[in-house]
């Protein structure tokens, strides 16, 4: 068996458009553009780089781009005074912080002052307990899109059993309460597991998220299982030569992909779904706001 392989890049392309085609709805027959606000304190590159896709792929959606890059001497005040202004405008519907945040600010306090309604990263309290209790919430990007994925493989998800490889409260939690949302049967594994590998051999759905390379060998697969890499591992490459490295995902790909009837790649995989369900996420933010019908196919 070869796992048919789920292009992140050419799913991640079709929200986009259907993105697109949402703005495109509510200018022409409501006269409103969505706005996101991305908000970068200091200069690390790899921060710097996501920060910048964001706002290119934010103006190819048709939406406007609100970039604020702040010095990495920042004050905690300053920052949540940014915040509280954001929230005020009207033409930001979705905010932003990029993390992680430098070590004298509270990461928490920050996210926490965002307007629920504009987190678009689905990080405040109040979505985090709203997803938990199956109530309307804004969606962590990447289990959204993990998500979504899943919905397009193997249409309804009900009655299956899935297992999700870590606990984080950026994908691993928020990922198995979507799951239990569409009625699966889940199992959050980790470091303590006790049996993992056959713990992951029972399902039907393996979400691979604990940023540990090649950690899940494929024959801890079921056979014919639907397989979610969401893990991005840099590791040494020596083919490529010397200091050269290569991205691999939480699961040994090409062993998975002999057993398993579907599997992400990394790179390609989860990783375009996220910038993708951030711009849904702003959509989905803007509709409320405005008491409007929400995008079909761009939520949980």
């Amino acid at each position: 068996m070869t796992a048919r392989v789920i292009d992140g890049k050419a799913f991640a392309e079709k929200v986009r458009g259907q993105v697109a085609e949402g703005v495109a709805a509510l200018k022409a027959e409501h006269g409103i553009t969505p706005g996101l606000a991305v908000v970068l304190v200091g200069e690390d590159p790899a921060s710097q780089v996501y920060v910048r896709n964001k706002g290119r792929q934010t103006l190819e959606a048709g939406m406007q781009s609100f970039e604020h890059k702040l010095d990495v001497t920042t004050s905690e005040e300053d920052l949540l005074a940014l915040v509280e202004q954001l929230n005020a405008d009207p033409a930001v519907h979705g905010i932003l912080v990029q993390l992680p945040l430098p070590d004298h600010i509270d990461s928490d306090k920050v996210i926490n002052s965002i307007d629920p309604a504009k987190d678009v990263d689905g990080f405040h309290i109040s979505n985090v307990g709203l997803l938990g209790t199956g109530q309307k919430s804004m969606v962590p990007c990447t289990p959204l899109g993990c998500l979504m994925m899943l919905r397009e493989e193997l249409g309804s998800l009900s009655g299956k059993d899935a297992v999700v490889i870590g606990r984080s409260n950026i994908v691993g939690k928020p990922m198995a309460q979507l799951l239990l949302g569409d009625s699966c049967t889940v199992t959050i594994a980790h470091s303590r597991t006790k049996d993992l590998a056959g713990t992951v051999r029972r399902a039907d759905i393996v979400v691979a998220a604990v940023g540990r390379p090649n950690m899940v060998p494929g024959d801890w697969i079921k056979p014919g299982a639907t397989v979610i890499d969401v893990g991005i591992n840099r590791v040494d490459a020596p083919e490529k030569g010397e200091g050269k490295t290569r991205l691999v995902g939480d699961v040994d790909y090409a062993s998975a992909a002999e057993v398993a009837g579907a599997i992400t790649p990394v790179p390609g995989g989860v990783g375009p779904m996220t910038i993708a369900c951030l711009l849904a996420n702003t959509l989905t933010a803007c509709c409320r706001a405005n008491n409007l019908p929400e995008p079909q196919g761009l939520t949980a």
